[in-house]
């Protein structure tokens, strides 16, 4: 196994190398307005009831109609959405209609009021299940009511930011279901 020689790094920098997983497009709806947001801070709380967890900051123009609906889809884009992802990312819903700007269409969900995106790959329905740390931290807790997850590919390609306007394509899928324990999967 090799052996890293380490030098000290900024602190504000350490999440260039643990960023959680595929950007994701947050769609959401409130009172007539709807809009998407690119949003890579986000984790898996709980397997059941299935709980998610995102960090959506007070000035984006989303924060509100989330907050206020209580409500999202958290859809999951393919890397031939990168810049698109990187487009919603740049603009202000406050501004545009995102839907209509980027060509993306919206799709009725069964047990939320935001929409679902036709173009991605997987799009999960949520209900807040946790406010209390919202105000604080921009923290919302999330349990997914219904998922709707395109059949092929089976592992799609997604995008993982990296920091600096920087993007890593997830790549090869490696195995190593034999050695776990049957509890542990």
């Amino acid at each position: 196994m090799r052996r890293y020689r380490k030098f000290d790094y900024p602190v504000d920098d350490v999440r260039r190398f643990l960023e959680p997983g595929p950007i994701v497009l947050i769609s959401s709806a409130w009172k007539g307005q709807r809009n998407i947001m690119t949003l890579g801070w986000h984790m898996v709380l709980e397997f059941t009831p299935s709980r998610l967890a995102t960090m959506i900051s007070s000035g984006n123009h989303s924060f509100e109609l989330i907050r206020r609906s209580g409500e999202c889809v958290i859809n999951v884009p393919t890397a031939e959405m990168l810049d698109t992802v990187v487009g919603i990312g740049n603009s202000s819903g406050a501004e545009i209609d995102k839907f209509d700007h980027f060509g993306l269409e919206a799709v009725a969900a069964t047990e939320v009021a935001a929409p679902l995106i036709a173009q991605c790959h997987a799009s999960f329905e949520c209900r807040l299940a946790d406010r209390s740390q919202i105000k604080r931290h921009g923290l919302f807790i999330w349990e997914v009511v219904k998922a709707h997850v395109a059949r092929s590919p089976k592992v799609p390609r997604t995008v993982h930011y990296r920091g600096d306007g920087q993007f890593m394509l997830s790549g090869d899928e490696v195995s190593r279901r034999r050695m776990f324990k049957p509890e542990m999967l």
